[in-house]
């Protein structure tokens, strides 16, 4: 077979049902393109009027849009460019030649393209995503130019004549389909109109035809102005130093429908290497569940994009709200999805930073409000330290921690405070109540108890660890022997050994508990009688198998290995050390029964049945006592 070059042809009947159901994610998408579209058109004659190339008479530009249900159609009507017959063959006939990107090519050396909003010429047919047949009716602003009326019902076929337009400007009629007939609800129409065009730069309003007007208490009609749906002039675009908190926290709470102010927000305005505009607000959480709940809308010249696109804004920073607007991104045909580029990842990176600069501020210069703040921002910073390095290497050094008296501190004042007591450890409560018993025992000691109870701990403390093997974090539960018992009495003599072994018989017999390991220590306090420990490594294995109950492994495989320590100065343990098993057996054993019940609850809640059998004994004892 002998070789044959060609060229791939596109047929409009072919790219219409990808246009309909596969270019574009949601069908309410029309109204972002068509919109836009109609921003454009002003933008351009606006353009043109600036660089001298027409005079206007009228500087009043507006998009309105006309909801009429009952004859189906929604109408977008614009007081822009408009288009000639010619035009409309060269823009509209022609799929995916863009009147936006030929625009610029005739002007690029005379002006700002970033304002032009349109790029690749598709938008338009949008429209046939919900519409069974659209019209154009246009009038160019070209002097005696006469108006065109283009009509097509979304197959190769179309029609254009003289149109019936005396203004200049363009009027697109949609007939609405089946598909698209939830549109012709006010209130989704509305939603819609908000959802992608709250930003754009000129005022669009919504006519609803025979809407019952709003009348006063007489039955007068009550004459409005009418107000535009959107703000033409976002807080974003400004400079920071042209905007007060007030204005600050009224556009948070107009964007996020949240009434709950702020913790405090980023204002991003950069020009070079890309253009970024943008706000970033740390919302005030009410439990560590809100967190999940962040948006970032993310903008490309005002107009709206989509939200929490990971592309551009790093994962942990979707946490947050804002607004982010960059004309530069590098968007697809249906500007719903971002290219896979490395700009967009220097993008990321430039939000990220601005994020650990504007905490590392605060924290050097303003440091009570930032501890005001870290209860709500710590799971945000830890979480940010967990998906991203470089964020984690900018913050370590103004990682706060929260002690029991509701002070904070980093992790080099926390030793150097223990500095003589402390071999680089770190002491941890995952619950004050549960652990009350440990926590005041180190505080009897001299030694600090940071809490550590949100979710996100567990795998943050690992994640210091692995960064620094000088510092070990110790839950307070874990083994104390050196910190709690006496440097000076020897644990391993003849004598504590023996004591030891008796004692072992003891609460294996009165608990019934073969398995069970024990020790005995001379604490520096008698007015204890015992603790439970568990080392710090078994004891994140064993939450780890909690975390992780449904995934098959045998929590049998890794035994708890939960230890009882005696504490040989105080006077329970004295008499179970000094009293013979069997000629005391029953008394022994209550005692026995009731110091490994106290131990165990300053460790773990009791269970049902073990609550029962520990209160009823506790009743008997104080009976024996009277």
């Amino acid at each position: 077979m002998s070789k044959e070059k060609g060229s791939l042809s596109i047929h409009s009947e072919n790219i219409f049902p990808i246009i309909k159901k596969w270019l574009y994610s949601d069908h309410d998408i029309f109204v972002r393109e068509l919109v836009s579209n109609a921003c454009d058109a002003i933008t351009k004659l606006t353009r043109l009027n600036s660089l001298g190339e027409i005079s206007l008479e009228d500087n009043e530009f507006s998009v309105k849009i006309i909801l009429d249900k009952e004859n189906k159609t929604i109408k977008i009507i614009d007081n822009g460019i408009g288009m000639t017959a010619e035009e409309i063959k060269k823009y509209i006939n022609q799929i995916a030649f863009s009147g936006a990107e030929d625009f610029l090519e005739k002007y690029k050396d005379k002006g700002d393209k970033e304002q032009i909003i349109g790029h690749f010429g598709l938008g338009f047919y949008s429209a046939f995503m919900v519409a069974e047949r659209v019209q154009i009716n246009t009038k160019s602003y070209v002097e005696n130019s006469e108006s065109a009326l283009w009509t097509c019902e979304g197959g190769t076929e179309f029609e254009i004549a003289d149109g019936t337009k005396e203004s200049r400007g363009t009027e697109i009629t949609l007939f609405v389909s089946d598909e698209g007939k939830s549109f012709l609800d006010e209130y989704t129409l509305r939603s819609t109109i908000e959802k992608y065009c709250s930003f754009m730069p000129f005022p669009i309003y919504l006519e609803v035809v025979g809407k019952e007007p709003n009348k006063d208490e007489d039955g007068n009609v009550i004459i409005e102005d009418p107000k535009a749906i959107n703000v033409t002039q976002p807080l974003y675009v400004k400079k920071p130093n042209e905007c007060t908190d007030e204005e600050y926290k009224e556009f948070y709470k107009d964007t996020f429908k949240d009434f709950k102010e702020p913790l405090f927000w980023i204002h991003l305005n950069m020009d070079y290497p890309f253009n970024l505009k943008g706000i970033l607000y740390f919302p005030k959480l009410n439990t560590e569940f809100d967190t999940l709940e962040g948006q970032i809308k993310l903008y490309n010249n005002q107009v709206f994009v989509a939200n929490n696109i990971k592309e551009v804004i790093p994962e942990f920073l979707l946490l947050l709200k804002g607004v982010i607007d960059c004309p530069d991104l590098p968007l697809n045909v249906s500007r719903s999805f971002l290219q896979n580029d490395g700009f967009v990842k220097k993008i990321s990176d430039y939000i990220s930073k601005k994020v650990s600069d504007k905490l590392s501020g605060m924290f050097k210069t303003d440091r009570l409000s930032y501890e005001k703040f870290f209860d709500d921002i710590s799971p945000f910073i830890k979480y940010g330290s967990l998906k991203d390095e470089k964020f984690a290497k900018k913050v370590e050094e103004i990682m706060l921690y929260k002690n029991k008296s509701g002070n904070f501190v980093t992790i080099s004042e926390y030793l150097d405070l223990h500095a003589g007591k402390l071999e680089n450890k770190v002491y941890y409560t995952t619950d004050i109540v549960q652990q009350a018993h440990y926590i005041e025992l180190l505080k009897e000691h001299g030694i600090d108890v940071l809490i550590l109870n949100h979710s996100i701990d567990p795998p943050f403390v690992s994640l210091l660890e692995s960064k620094n093997d000088k510092v070990k974090f110790i839950r307070v539960d874990a083994d104390l022997s050196d910190v709690l018992t006496d440097a000076q009495i020897e644990s391993d003599t003849e004598e504590t050994i023996k004591i030891t072994e008796e004692l072992s018989n003891v609460f294996k017999s009165a608990l019934n508990k073969e398995e069970m390991k024990l020790k005995v220590e001379s604490f520096k306090s008698n007015e204890v009688s015992a603790m439970i420990v568990l080392s710090e490594e078994n004891r994140r294995m064993q939450d780890m198998l909690k975390m992780y109950g449904n995934s098959g492994i045998d929590p049998n495989m890794f035994p708890s290995n939960e230890e009882l320590v005696l504490n040989k100065n105080n006077k329970l343990v004295d008499f179970l050390i000094n009293s013979n098993y069997e000629e005391n057996k029953e008394l022994m054993d209550t005692v026995a029964m009731q110091v490994y019940d106290l131990a165990l609850i300053g460790h773990k809640k009791l269970s049902p049945e073990k609550m029962v059998e520990f209160l009823k004994r506790s009743n008997k004892i104080l009976n024996m006592i009277i």
